[in-house]
């Protein structure tokens, strides 16, 4: 009689291991491995012939004429242009974020919007009773809506329970991590019962035509929890950032098979849930006074929509002998090191013995590398006290010999900023301004010289 196989399986990252030990050799985390038993492996089944057997399956050419997979717009731009369009369906999408930033919120909004034209769809919870669904679907002004609703854990039940009568067009499962599969062993959570409930949902979607939308947990760090396949496995991955102390959320797409993954949606929390913002460079913008020291607007550009942002910096000189700070909020900190590097060796500006602060206003994280330009003129307007004119955006690369290196859709950035009020642009020389008075500059030091008047 066949033995079932043990192996272990890492909780962090998936690998399996035919034994035991106390870190897991691919991601080097201790103590992660979890003992789990395998299917019985036969001789019949491991020297099985695996090329006859089957049924034979249908090739289509690449340039046949069949339809594309059709998307369903929630109505919420937002989510739309994020998604590339809307949920498409038979896909599956993976959303992920911090505790409380929102996700079942703008879901419940979505399903909601959906349901009210006519389409079915179902949301289970596994961490939430319904009656708790309703009622936050009562203070968000969503209590009329016909969204079946359901508190379950077991895929089995839920499968049995959608195959009964027409498939949803959209089904949330809020979370992942809370469901339950009786084919594996193991409580919900681990990579085992992640992966097969995962699979078993993507099957239904595949064949029933539905739309799934998978919540995820974030570890401390802000990824994604459990196994990386799961990412692997859908179609779409999201994640909904944000600080909880900011009323902000963008929502951002890390995978799209269906779009591109350069576009995001911005929202605002608010009593009656999240709402869109249509023009994000107001809400990131502070009021800026004349005469603010360290102070500069760079244009950010995400995916196809420009997003002005303010940033902000402060040097404090220290007494000799003290060990400066170096604090960066919103931004890359070592990619502030190199700017500061770059401003001692090339321009001759000295910051070792100050303390340097760096803060992107709203809580916005900056990924774009046109910031350098925008970053190094607000550390050189603190240091010499001399304001950045307020009618003024930055924007372009740095590199380490100090060149100042052009950027992508450079009048897009500016389009944005003359819609504001901005008039006047400093950037890579060369660069054509339309409607704003642009001031190029080829290297680092020909920036230092314009800020503080020399020449």
């Amino acid at each position: 009689m066949a033995k079932p196989q043990k192996r272990y399986v890492c909780q962090a990252c998936g690998s399996v291991a035919s034994r035991w030990q106390g870190q897991c050799v691919d991601c080097s985390e201790w103590n992660t491995l979890v003992e789990e038993v395998g299917a019985v492996v036969t001789p019949f089944q491991a020297k099985h012939n695996l090329q006859g057997g089957g049924r034979a399956i249908a090739l289509i050419a690449l340039d046949a004429e069949v339809a594309l997979p059709e998307r369903m717009a929630t109505g919420i731009a937002e989510l739309d242009r994020a998604m590339g369009g809307g949920f498409v369906e038979g896909s599956a999408t993976l959303i992920g974020g911090d505790p409380g930033i929102g996700k079942s919120t703008l879901l419940l909004q979505a399903a909601a919007t959906l349901a009210r034209r006519g389409q079915r769809v179902v949301y289970v919870s596994g961490e939430e009773a319904a009656d708790q669904v309703r009622l936050r679907a009562r203070r968000l002004g969503l209590g009329d809506a016909p969204v079946e609703l359901a508190a379950a854990t077991s895929t089995r039940d839920i499968l049995t329970t959608l195959g009964q009568g027409r498939p949803p067009a959209l089904l949330v499962i809020d979370s992942i991590q809370t469901m339950h599969s009786d084919l594996i062993e193991g409580a919900p959570g681990t990579v085992s019962q992640v992966r097969a409930s995962a699979q078993e949902l993507i099957r239904f979607a595949k064949e029933r035509g539905s739309a799934v939308v998978l919540v995820g947990h974030v570890t401390k760090d802000g990824s994604i929890a459990g196994p990386r396949v799961l990412e692997h496995m859908v179609d779409t991955v999201l994640s909904f950032e944000g600080e909880r102390s900011h009323q902000y959320r963008i929502l951002r797409a890390i995978k799209n098979r269906f779009g591109g993954t350069d576009e995001i949606g911005v929202f605002s929390m608010e009593t009656a849930g999240l709402s869109e913002v249509a023009n994000p460079s107001a809400l990131f913008l502070t009021h800026r006074e004349e005469g603010m020291t360290g102070s500069t607007v760079f244009p950010a550009l995400e995916g196809t929509r420009p997003v002005l942002v303010e940033v902000q910096a402060l040097v404090v000189r220290l007494a000799s002998g003290a060990t400066p700070r170096r604090a960066v909020v919103g931004w890359d900190s070592g990619r502030l090191a190199m700017i500061l590097a770059v401003l001692e060796a090339r321009c001759g500006l000295s910051f070792s013995t100050c303390e340097v602060y760096l803060n992107i206003a709203g809580g916005y994280r900056v990924q774009d590398p046109a910031a350098d330009l925008a970053v190094a003129a607000a550390l050189i307007s603190a240091l010499s006290e001399r304001p950045v004119p307020a009618d003024a955006v930055a924007f372009g690369e740095i590199a380490l010999s100090g060149e100042v290196r052009p950027v992508a859709h450079a009048a897009l950035r500016m389009k944005e900023a003359a819609k504001l009020g901005f008039e006047r642009a400093m950037g890579p020389a060369g660069t054509k301004g339309g409607e704003m008075r642009v001031s190029g500059f080829r290297t680092l030091g020909a920036l230092v010289d314009h800020m503080l008047g020399r020449g």
